[in-house]
């Protein structure tokens, strides 16, 4: 390896011992290993290895799940590359501003494993997709009579909006006997198109909410 060569080694956050052993200088355990990210979910760092990252690693860093999510997303819609999560954190913390990289510098950021299944992949894109503002989940109160969907779904084809999934929903809500509540999940352009959506709908009248944790 360049003796000029500096290395950033990244972690999932939710299972990130190495942050806290490297400044105790001994192994420390992580409390949870519950990540996207199960190629690098070790809880508590070797003994060999340990030295060894201390020697070669000048820094790490943690990024989150949904910036994971995010880079594997990007990776295969940009790159055409299935990556696994483990393997898209070095490209997810470059996204997310985790490593200061001085202009003219030369990165590489290692793309280790595409070990991932399609449910857990698809799970990814949704992630991802919610992250970067692209899909989202609209919830609203009806009339509960003939056409009123029909009006709301109307307002989402005029804006543009591809409508993934339509949920009624009467049970355990405070609603009127005469009403029902819809949940609508949106796919976007982006998150300045779901605001055009959003001002699309109230001006028709709907009264509409963004679930953030749908």
């Amino acid at each position: 390896m360049l003796p000029r060569a500096r290395v950033v080694g990244v972690q999932a956050e939710a299972c990130a011992p190495y942050i806290d052993s490297l400044a105790a200088h001994r192994p420390i355990g992580a409390r949870t290993a519950n990540t996207i990210c199960d190629g690098i979910a070790i809880k508590r760092p070797g003994d060999y290895t340990l030295p060894i990252i201390e020697r070669h690693v000048q820094d790490v860093v943690t990024v989150a799940d949904d910036e994971v999510a995010q880079a594997m997303v990007l990776l295969l819609e940009r790159s055409k590359l299935v990556v696994e999560g483990a393997g898209a954190v070095a490209v997810a913390a470059l996204m997310n501003g985790r490593v200061e990289v001085p202009e003219g510098t030369t990165v590489c950021a290692v793309l280790s494993g595409g070990n991932v299944d399609a449910t857990l992949l698809s799970e990814c894109i949704r992630l991802g997709e919610t992250a970067a503002g692209r899909r989202m989940v609209l919830s609203t109160v009806v009339p509960d009579r003939p056409g009123a969907l029909a009006g709301l779904l109307r307002v989402m084809a005029d804006q543009g909006a591809n409508v993934v999934d339509v949920e009624h929903l009467r049970d355990g809500l405070d609603i009127h006997v005469r009403e029902t509540a819809i949940k609508l999940v949106l796919q976007t352009r982006g998150p300045e198109h779901g605001d055009e959506i959003l001002a699309a709908a109230r001006a028709e009248g709907f009264t509409v909410r963004v679930d953030r944790d749908a």
